[in-house]
């Protein structure tokens, strides 16, 4: 698996990359919303995921009836519709802005699409912080940094699936975000009843910093799984995973192939876990 893609990350001050992290979070949301309102559902909620767009800078819904697409950039947080033929006609810069203007810019514009803005207000299904007043001053920075995270996380786990094609002869889903826990992930079955997530989580309440993960479900008994390389260690607590967080990942001297090393060993080692007779 090649690095070549993955540009180097510098540390950053830990509370303005949690609010650069938790506004993104809470923008995506809007994503989530059209996604629900306008999008045909499916049992699984992959309706609702998003995709990365490096060259967009963002996260983007599937399209909607119409081939709209509702993007999020992540440098600037900005909301921007795009037609079917890729080019935005409608751009909302975030800052300063409440979810209540948030809620009418996007009504208009769908209502102008003639779709029903009222299905924007529909609830989601699962709980978030309250509303808030996004503010992005002083979070420039930190913005950058997590636009560069997700980036490179897309590059390597794209890679890591090709290579899951290729070398293990498994069905990979696509790499995608979802919105709810703001991960992007590919969630694969090795066994019956036994899947391995392969992702990238920006920070949440196991760890307050960005890390790459690859889950095991069931869980094996860990006193069997292999030791990882450096920046990794075995998460044992609610959930079990191999784990690489943002500050091992950015003291290594060659951070792409560490992460390329990581999610090799550690992916190699669930497969093994989860098909060992």
């Amino acid at each position: 698996m090649s690095n070549a893609s993955w540009r180097p990350l510098d540390r950053v001050d830990a509370a303005r990359l949690r609010a650069a992290r938790l506004q993104s979070h809470h923008a995506v949301q809007w994503l989530a919303r059209a996604a629900r309102a306008y999008i045909p559902a499916r049992p699984d909620d992959s309706h609702t995921n998003l995709g990365w767009d490096d060259v967009f800078g963002g996260l983007m819904t599937h399209p909607l009836p119409d081939g709209t697409r509702l993007g999020v950039k992540i440098a600037d947080l900005s909301l921007v519709l795009s037609g079917a033929d890729g080019k935005p006609f409608g751009t909302l810069p975030l800052d300063g802005h409440s979810d209540a203007d948030v809620c009418t810019w996007l009504g208009e514009k769908v209502r102008a699409r003639d779709l029903d803005h009222r299905a924007l207000d529909e609830p989601l299904p699962y709980m978030l912080p309250e509303a808030c007043t996004y503010a992005v001053a002083g979070l420039a920075d930190s913005l950058a940094q997590l636009e560069i995270w997700f980036s490179n996380a897309h590059a390597m786990l794209d890679a890591i699936r090709q290579e899951m094609i290729a070398r293990k002869n498994l069905d990979v889903p696509p790499v995608r975000c979802w919105p709810h826990h703001f991960d992007l992930d590919t969630l694969v079955t090795v066994a019956p009843g036994h899947t391995t997530g392969i992702g990238f989580e920006p920070g949440d309440e196991h760890y307050d910093e960005p890390y790459f993960y690859v889950s095991l479900y069931p869980a094996p008994v860990v006193s069997t799984l292999p030791r990882l390389p450096a920046i990794g260690h075995w998460h044992v607590k609610n959930f079990t995973a191999a784990i690489a967080p943002a500050h091992r990942i950015v003291a290594a001297a060659d951070q792409g192939a560490a992460v390329s090393d990581f999610l090799r060993i550690a992916v190699d080692a669930a497969i093994g876990a989860l098909t060992r007779k």
